[in-house]
């Protein structure tokens, strides 16, 4: 009990974070629609509810600390939907009490539904939220919690250059000292099959969709990252185990996030590290 007070305490703290940030971007003038603006590009779409997202981040917390045993519960809620839509045989599976901690959180926020049988199906809402878009909004709160200015999150841009017109979807945008980040979060399974060529080109593709951003968006100083949630370390052999993709992103200037810094510690010095290139070449300049 003691804990989940704490960290509904922390998302009261994030919002109003959150507005004193927003305020001072837009004060200053020196935001991110603006800046994307001068780069011939522009945010579409409706902009996302961030009271929803602060409203649950403390079960999208729970699912980053914990994606394995999640990457279960999902699976299992998204099977189970589809089987109890096409009238199938239903399973069940034993829950952890990470498991059920999540499972009760995602009825609590509307996500899932709880039937008759004990087996939960997701809502309409839950599919999408199940499928990725809780990995977005982790990144967006990491990347307030890590001093980002102003971040958007699940946007779509649309660009003109040369006359010619086009639109990209980018999961999370962060603002700090005048610096884009852009960062591309991909759900992926935890563990990676060497031999499975259809995870290693998805993992691949990731790097090269960041790295597009860049070229379409980026700035000198600007940073680019893929936020992944597969295991990319071996740690019993200290080596990596995909090194086409780690030797791929270094070329590219494209840093991996993957599961190893899932845990909220981590994934928020991740994020204030994409700020300190940025420092560097501005005191290299002193």
């Amino acid at each position: 009990m003691t804990s989940q007070v704490h960290v509904f305490a922390m998302s009261d703290l994030l919002f109003i974070c959150v507005n004193l940030m927003h305020k001072r971007s837009s004060m200053e003038n020196t935001n991110i629609s603006s800046l994307l603006e001068r780069r011939g590009a522009w945010l579409k779409g409706e902009p996302v509810d961030y009271t929803e997202v602060l409203a649950r981040a403390d079960l999208t917390r729970a699912i980053g600390e914990h994606y394995p045993e999640f990457e279960l519960l999902r699976d299992h809620v998204l099977r189970m939907t589809e089987a109890i839509e096409r009238r199938l045989e239903v399973t069940s599976i034993t829950l952890t009490d990470n498991m059920k901690y999540i499972a009760s959180m995602l009825r609590k926020h509307g996500l899932t539904e709880l039937r008759s049988n004990d087996i939960d199906i997701s809502t309409a809402a839950g599919r999408r939220y199940l499928s990725g878009l809780w990995l977005e909004e982790y990144a967006w709160l990491a990347a307030i919690e890590s001093g980002a200015e102003e971040a958007v999150v699940g946007q779509v841009l649309g660009w003109n250059v040369k006359g010619f017109q086009g639109e990209n979807e980018i999961d999370l945008i962060a603002l700090k000292n005048g610096q884009l980040s852009f960062v591309s979060c991909k759900a992926l399974r935890s563990h990676l099959d060497i031999q499975d060529r259809k995870h290693r080109n998805r993992l691949m593709d990731a790097v090269h969709e960041a790295d597009n951003l860049a070229d379409h968006f980026g700035r000198p100083g600007d940073q680019v990252a893929v936020l992944v949630t597969t295991d990319l370390f071996d740690e019993l052999r200290g080596v990596v185990r995909y090194n086409a993709l780690m030797g791929k992103a270094a070329v590219l200037d494209v840093r991996i996030i993957p599961l190893e810094d899932m845990s909220w510690p981590k994934l928020v010095k991740d994020f204030t590290d994409l700020w300190v290139k940025k420092d560097a070449i501005e005191n290299d300049k002193v």
